[in-house]
């Protein structure tokens, strides 16, 4: 299966100089893992900053959510892989790297995410079209 066949194509985004108050606002209001972190200037790369990221870098540390900036926890650069790739290359990077989720992109623009419960949710859709479900 191709990864741009499970991937979620709607990508929540956030300034780098947003306030991490703004990113937890926004990914509880949207009940999401994680937002698109966009570049703060030309030199630099998008990001990612996920649930992990504020708990342990900011909610940890006591950081004041309000002062503290989104681009000061981003981790980076991003695990991106070609909309082509199979959904196995997916998960061997996930493994690799110790992460939740991979972005899928179509040249240079990012067009999609996969994570985790996406690779799950395939493999039961996938088992079910071939007969084998419960």
């Amino acid at each position: 299966m191709k990864i741009d066949e499970i991937m979620t194509k709607k990508l929540e985004t956030i300034e780098a100089d947003a306030p991490v108050y703004d990113a937890i606002e926004l990914m509880i209001d949207k009940r999401i893992r994680s937002l698109l972190v966009k570049p703060s200037d030309e030199k630099d790369v998008s990001g990612v900053i996920t649930v992990r990221d504020i708990v342990y870098k900011a909610l940890g540390k006591n950081l004041d959510l309000n002062k503290t900036k989104v681009g000061e926890i981003t981790s980076k650069p991003l695990v991106c892989i070609d909309k082509g790739m199979d959904v196995e290359y997916a998960v061997n990077l996930m493994t690799k790297f110790n992460i939740t989720r991979v972005f899928i992109c179509d040249g240079k623009e990012i067009i999609g995410i996969v994570s985790l419960l996406d690779v799950m949710s395939a493999e039961l859709i996938k088992r079910a079209r071939e007969g084998h479900g419960a």
